[in-house]
């Protein structure tokens, strides 16, 4: 099975995130910031990967280092439970739509990390929840999963159904790009022949 357990701890952070990515989108987060776990929730529902986090981190300073570190750690859980990538579909996109929101994400596990975010969340805060937190986590996951990851925000004036738009846009394309090609289980999709 492709699962991984990455543990990550630091003066700021203490984290644990099990991934499955052959699962049916399970999911038990629980870092200590609402609305992020709600993200985390959505992001393993609809990419049908089951995810256990655990995470404490210096929330009495702020959100920040939680979240980044949380991205941190997932990337890693993702790039160690795909292994050698062989037989995946390697790529992903969704155009999703929630409510007066509406984002694309494209992505590629080609383990060349780049992100492209242009979500223009309209406010500072969801709830309690730093906006700009939503970018930071992204450009964690997209670096230590190794993920060309572009996310774009077509349309949307609320900052909570555009922010849960792109997590589910996300998942979505995730859920993709990580699934077997049947045509190709075990081929390594790359005319390089790695990844």
């Amino acid at each position: 099975m492709r699962t991984a357990t990455i543990t990550r701890k630091t003066a700021e952070t203490d984290i644990s995130v099990t991934v499955n990515l052959d699962g049916s989108g399970v999911y038990d987060n629980q870092t200590g910031v609402g609305f992020f776990d709600h993200m985390l929730d959505q992001l393993s529902r609809h990419a049908l990967i089951d995810m256990t986090i655990r995470a404490t981190g210096d929330l009495h300073i702020d959100d920040h280092h939680t979240v980044e570190d949380v991205g941190i750690a997932l990337g890693q859980a993702l790039s160690v439970a795909l292994g050698d990538k062989r037989g995946i579909n390697r790529y992903g996109s969704c155009h999703l739509a929630m409510d007066d929101a509406q984002v694309r994400c494209a992505l590629d596990l080609s383990a060349r990390p780049y992100l492209i975010c242009n979500l223009d969340l309209p406010f500072g805060k969801i709830g309690t929840f730093d906006t700009e937190l939503v970018r930071e986590f992204f450009q964690a996951l997209s670096t230590h999963g190794g993920i060309t990851l572009h996310i774009d925000k077509l349309h949307g004036f609320n900052a909570h159904h555009i922010a849960e738009a792109a997590f589910k846009a996300v998942a979505r394309a995730l859920r993709e790009a990580v699934e077997t090609d049947p045509r190709k289980t075990d081929a390594i999709p790359s005319t390089k022949g790695a990844l």
